[in-house]
């Protein structure tokens, strides 16, 4: 599933290829996309409005339409967007289409069926279920060492869950929640409220030392103006991993084995050594 870099990016390219644009009308293929609303409601919630800007809000992306209703995608294990040109024909495994006012048409695609759609009042945007228990943004200031300590000292779950959960920690995922720790040298296996005071800080730290360097890497791969983000799309975007994928390579600080575990069904890499 893509994490925080890849629908950041995502969300930046959707910006810049859609943002100013009228949507004409739209198709919702799929019904079960946007199971809150029929395809006629989908369809009239969004028709005739101006996509003001695109963003993100966790792993959401969001349309910010001028009828005062923000479109909310979210993108789960395999969904896209690809903006088309009129002559080309919708790809397989096509579930929403908008038609765009310069004959461009904007096309959610999504091989596993896991995606998800819904159009929300854009006044009641922060109430929505969707994202009213999401945790700070990793880089926004309440995202601080008093917010962790906090929140760790209420948890009994082992790290790894703790920073999957998106109530916690907003936007991260199973590869830069494994490079984290290992920056940190915390184990994954340690329970959150067990979790040394000393060692929060840099927890912190290279959550957003992680997701920055993601995000900078990504920003120079070459993106498809028509596979929107298919540049950066997978299994996160670098190559250099510390730990992840890594089971038997040595460490590259104590030269120790890298081992792996399964977690809640994913597997967790880490340094039994250099990690406590």
């Amino acid at each position: 599933m893509p994490e925080l870099p890849e629908v950041e990016i995502v969300a930046r390219a959707l910006h810049n290829a859609v943002s100013g644009r009228k949507i004409c009308s739209a198709k919702l293929l799929r019904p079960r996309l946007a199971p809150g609303s029929t395809p006629d409601e989908f369809a009239r919630s969004l028709v005739n409005g101006r996509i003001n800007s695109v963003g993100r809000r966790g792993k959401n992306i969001l349309f910010d339409i001028d009828n005062g209703r923000t479109l909310l995608a979210h993108l789960r294990m395999s969904g896209r967007f690809m903006l088309l040109p009129p002559e080309s024909d919708d790809p397989k495994f096509t579930h929403a289409v908008f038609h765009l006012d310069d004959d461009s048409r904007l096309v959610f695609q999504d091989q596993r069926h896991f995606g998800l759609m819904k159009v929300i009042d854009s006044s009641r945007l922060s109430e929505d279920i969707a994202l009213a228990g999401l945790a700070p943004e990793p880089f926004s200031p309440e995202f601080s060492l008093g917010y962790l300590l906090r929140t760790l000292s209420r948890s009994n779950r082992s790290l790894k869950e703790f920073l999957l959960d998106q109530t916690k920690v907003c936007g991260l995922g199973n590869i830069y929640a494994a490079e984290a720790m290992f920056l940190a040298g915390i184990s994954p296996r340690r329970r959150a409220r067990n979790v040394p005071q000393r060692r929060i800080e840099p927890l912190v730290d290279s959550i957003r030392a992680v997701l920055s360097a993601a995000l900078a890497e990504a920003e120079t791969k070459t993106s498809d103006p028509v596979l929107i983000g298919e540049g950066i799309y997978g299994d996160g975007v670098r190559s250099d991993w510390l730990v992840y994928e890594r089971e038997g390579l040595p460490c590259s600080k104590c030269r120790a084995p890298i081992r792996r575990i399964r977690q809640s069904g994913r597997s967790t890499y880490f340094c039994s050594k250099c990690q406590r």
